[in-house]
């Protein structure tokens, strides 16, 4: 596979120091999943972060912080449970242990146009969704409030900056306005979080925006 769009270093050491949104750190989780690049970045910030605790203030213990150790060490331990290995498919393990399966188990949702939606629980910080576009089909001339992350699961899509195919993430802000098309042969299907709702310039997705909560 050979991944053009990679994500940013602020984005990956935002990830390794857990000060994303879930819907965020989980579109990141799954493009590491299938980029080298972007899998070895992140293992260096790991590796910073660590060494900066190894040389961190040392915290002063409470009183009964033996005992709290000596009575947990004393506790039964759970027996370990071996993870289900997934079959391989279009979604990646990291989204197939969240969706909890592959393309079978999405509850899809259309939107219109034959563009169908599925919404993923998240914490309320951002939203995550599962977008299923058909080839040749166009999404909606629109511009973003705030962050968007957008990864290419199967398929591909182009704007006016550039193509993105499986693995691409494309990282839109504020100044970004486009019309992503779902280019021909296999079906475009993405995973796209966002921290803020989408600005459309149509009438007739402003109207629906509200329902279909993008």
């Amino acid at each position: 596979m050979s991944i053009r769009h990679h994500l940013s270093d602020q984005l990956l050491m935002a990830y390794a120091a857990a000060g994303l949104p879930e819907a965020f750190s989980l579109v990141i989780a799954t493009h590491v999943s299938l980029c080298d690049d972007c899998r070895a970045r992140l293992e260096s910030f790991d590796a910073v972060g660590g060494a900066l605790v190894d040389i961190g203030d040392e915290a002063a213990m409470g009183a009964d912080a033996l005992a709290a150790v000596l009575a947990r060490i004393e506790r039964p331990v759970a027996p370990m449970v071996t993870p289900t290995r997934r079959a391989p498919g279009v979604f990646p393990t990291p989204l197939q242990d969240y969706v909890g399966g592959d393309l079978a188990a999405v509850r899809w949702r259309r939107v219109g146009g034959g563009v169908k939606q599925a919404i993923l629980p998240t914490d309320k910080d951002a939203s995550v969704r599962l977008l299923y576009i058909p080839a040749g089909t166009a999404v909606p001339d629109h511009g973003h409030r705030g962050l968007e992350l957008t990864l290419v699961l199967q398929g591909a899509f182009a704007d006016d900056s550039d193509t993105f195919a499986r693995g691409d993430v494309e990282i839109a802000d504020e100044e970004v306005e486009h019309t992503p098309v779902a280019l021909a042969g296999a079906d475009c299907i993405c995973l796209a979080a966002t921290d803020a709702p989408l600005r459309f310039r149509g009438l007739i997705p402003r109207l629906a925006q509200p329902l279909l909560r993008i």
